[in-house]
């Protein structure tokens, strides 16, 4: 059967990895398993969201959607990023938002809209993207036909990929950029500087940054700046710009499938086009529960405070043994291993914890390093009872980086 022969240079997804990895591998009996590794809330989202999913809203799921979304849900979202990040002037809820069914599908789709067939003289076009990152940046430059460079992402650039080794002659094929911020998986956060620095480079070069701020509203101190509020005070035509969030991890609602993009209205516009062929409608009960969402800000403060809970019991048993601190924002615990793979398959056996190798989430670069290999990921998304009850297994279990 004949296949589009990008799909040979995609590698297997992470997860697919990990279950090759444990299959066979019998966990520890006399342990309940505890699944760290996917980054998806167990606590519920907020109840009063139950009313959008009554009875009396069956007849919301028998119509089609607008693709672009009520006016009740952008407004709501336009309203959410004036408070968020106390912007002076109002993002467009006409012209600068689009309700997307879950980001995963904008951050896919995004490189298809920007990517363009090279000529059969020229260099196919490039995609920016940290190394580690999360895999979906990786399969869209790749199915979208872009060639990819992976910006070292590790600690000895603060875990922000690092602009200053893009080579020179790379910049002039430069289409777009993946920046994620709070990252995924090390949780650093991107400042106003470094934010600054990126829209000029995607300005000056004319390449579209994408800066996935899916974890934005999950952080232990300060909230992180946003890359819009960033464009609004220094160039605020928002020219080659487009930030994306989520429900997911803001209000435990990763099952609504509820996100949006924001940002310069010229490409906003165009991705209108292209998801009016390829996008999926948000169902009507769920773009009216997302309204209600965007506009409550309380249930996240209670989320958040959630998560310091728990990353104060995973550094009080992992911190000095890992020489691991809590990141500024996310809920991963980036920890430190002498190798990913084999901590994973230990923590399953011994712990029964399932856990993600950074290896998988990570490329070899020139020199043949992963800068993943020597981490794993773990998901802090559960009862902090029961992240108590991983933590110290962990401790007892596993060896630190040597």
């Amino acid at each position: 059967m004949p296949l589009n022969q990008r799909f040979s240079q995609l590698p297997d997804y992470p997860f697919t990895r990990l279950r090759s990895l444990l299959a066979g591998v019998e966990p520890a009996h006399h342990l309940a398993p505890i699944d760290l590794s996917l980054g998806e809330p167990q606590s519920p989202p907020p109840s009063q969201i139950e009313r959008f999913f009554k009875p009396d809203t069956i007849a919301g799921w028998g119509k089609y959607p607008p693709m672009d979304g009520t006016d009740e849900l952008r407004n709501a979202i336009s309203g959410w990023l004036t408070r968020r990040y106390e912007l002076s002037t109002a993002i467009d809820a006409d012209t600068m938002i689009v309700p997307v069914s879950g980001t995963r599908e904008a951050l896919f789709m995004l490189a298809s809209l920007v990517i363009s067939p090279a000529a059969a003289d020229e260099l196919p076009p490039v995609i920016l993207l940290p190394n580690p990152c999360y895999a979906v940046y990786e399969g869209a430059g790749i199915m979208a036909g872009a060639d990819l460079c992976y910006l070292p992402a590790t600690i000895h650039t603060g875990y922000l990929p690092d602009l200053d080794s893009i080579p020179a002659e790379i910049l002039p094929r430069v289409a777009m950029m993946y920046l994620c911020s709070p990252g995924n998986p090390q949780g650093a956060v991107a400042d106003e500087a470094y934010l600054k620095r990126a829209i000029s480079l995607a300005r000056q070069h004319d390449f579209v940054l994408v800066v996935d701020e899916c974890y934005a509203e999950i952080y232990l101190g300060t909230p992180p700046t946003g890359a819009l509020a960033v464009s609004a005070k220094h160039f605020p035509d928002f020219h080659n710009l487009l930030v994306c969030h989520s429900l997911s991890k803001r209000s435990n609602a990763a099952g609504m499938r509820s996100g949006f993009v924001a940002g310069d209205p010229v490409l906003i516009q165009e991705f209108k086009r292209l998801r009016s062929y390829a996008g999926a409608g948000m169902p009507a009960p769920i773009m009216a529960a997302s309204s209600w969402l965007w506009s409550d800000d309380r249930h996240v403060d209670e989320i958040r405070q959630g998560y310091r809970e728990r990353f104060d019991t995973a550094f009080e048993w992992l911190g000095h043994p890992f020489s691991w601190s809590p990141p500024a924002g996310g809920f991963f615990v980036w920890l430190p291993v002498n190798d990913s793979e084999q901590a994973a398959l230990t923590l399953w056996q011994k712990a029964a914890i399932r856990s993600l190798p950074g290896a998988y989430l990570g490329r070899p670069d020139p020199h043949g390093f992963n800068p993943g290999a020597q981490y794993l990921r773990l998901a802090l998304v559960h009862h902090p009872k029961m992240i108590l009850d991983a933590v110290t297994r962990i401790a007892d279990i596993l060896e630190p980086r040597s």
